[in-house]
């Protein structure tokens, strides 16, 4: 259900936890899905807050649980890498109105629902005077490809960090990890900061491969389209069997965009677990939260960063130094060349991941309990 403002009663009252999500590309969204899974098998009532693509995808899941509209930051990117910054610099001023805008929505919803915790994924005004909140981000470090921006960068992100009760990070607190000087800065945030491993919706089962590519498409527009465009072009000469998922939730049904190509808009968890694991290798952005996806099934794949995100393409480069997966640039994307190298870089399966640490969550409710209890 939806709310519009209304009082909703339950019969017995368990703790209620909001979790919102950030509409910056569907990872933050998706990646809420098993935080979401193990907040019910603790028994918390989880509420959730976002917009329309938000509502889409969690709904899909969880059609049981409320969900309350939250307006997005509705951050756009430019078509060229040469002016990506100067376009986010522009939005600064309408990503701060958001901000506040979300600070007071989230003390009027905190009054009227009773909400006894929240969880925000990299949204910044979601912080509460009274109310624990959890801030959860793998960016401690935000890279933007200029020294001196990357420590004002990293002042600004901790001085909102630090308005939270907690911050967890979804990576590996120390040995080989995905996200490298991102989620492991030299200085971390002054509140308590808890890693919790890598968080997936998938989980590995046992698939035949029946497909030669899976194209997964993601992140905001224009550069989506932009790639959707390069990778059709070029997939007219390829001869094997594709399956394009296109990173399109909110349009219901699914187009014919080229003949011998499998096309979903959208697939749900259950789905695309299955669709990638049915795949021999698979085409995405190096998005993290698919990043962590790929992680959990051990699958091979080829990561191509949104031109400009200085965030994607640190994670891709720190990849494949590792050798954990392929990675190439999408200015002359070759399909053909980048099937054959990313044959020759994958000589030994992908490693098994760290599992999802849910200690953190269960802990973070018991205290959460146990304050409500001494008042």
């Amino acid at each position: 259900m939806r709310t519009n403002g209304e009082k909703i009663t339950e019969p017995s009252r368990r703790l209620r936890i909001l979790i919102a999500p950030l509409d910056w590309g569907l990872g933050h969204t998706t990646r809420c899905i098993p935080i979401i899974y193990a907040l019910l098998n603790a028994g918390a009532s989880v509420w959730l807050a976002g917009e329309k693509n938000t509502e889409t995808i969690l709904k899909k899941e969880f059609p049981q649980l409320p969900f309350i509209l939250l307006r997005g930051y509705n951050v756009q990117y430019s078509k060229n890498k040469i002016f990506f910054f100067t376009k986010l610099l522009s939005q600064v001023p309408a990503i701060k109105r958001i901000i506040l805008y979300e600070h007071k929505w989230l003390q009027k919803v905190v009054k009227d629902y009773e909400i006894d915790g929240v969880i925000s994924d990299n949204r910044f005004g979601l912080y509460h005077a009274t109310t624990p909140v959890v801030f959860i981000t793998h960016q401690l470090h935000i890279e933007t490809g200029n020294k001196w921006l990357n420590i004002l960068t990293q002042k600004i992100n901790y001085s909102y960090i630090n308005r939270f009760s907690q911050c967890w990070v979804p990576d590996v607190e120390s040995g080989s990890n995905l996200a490298g000087k991102l989620s492991h800065p030299n200085k971390r945030p002054s509140i308590p900061v808890k890693y919790l491993g890598i968080v997936s919706r998938f989980k590995k089962q046992e698939q035949k491969i029946v497909n030669d590519l899976l194209v997964v498409l993601s992140g905001p527009e224009p550069q989506r389209s932009i790639f959707e465009s390069i990778i059709l072009e070029q997939l007219k000469t390829y001869q094997g069997k594709v399956v394009l998922v296109r990173g399109l939730p909110s349009q219901a049904s699914n187009e014919s965009i080229a003949k011998k190509l499998e096309v979903y808009n959208y697939l749900n968890a259950a789905e695309l677990n299955i669709m990638m694991q049915q795949s021999a290798i698979v085409l995405s952005r190096s998005g993290y939260t698919t990043i962590m996806d790929l992680t959990v099934l051990q699958q091979k794949a080829i990561l191509v960063p949104t031109p400009g995100q200085a965030e994607q393409e640190y994670i891709a480069s720190h990849l494949k130094q590792q050798g954990i997966f392929y990675t190439c640039i999408q200015k002359h994307f070759d399909l053909n060349n980048a099937l054959i190298e990313a044959e020759r870089f994958y000589k030994t399966n992908p490693a098994a991941p760290a599992p999802f640490n849910e200690s953190v969550i269960i802990s973070w409710l018991a205290e959460i309990q146990n304050t409500k209890v001494l008042k």
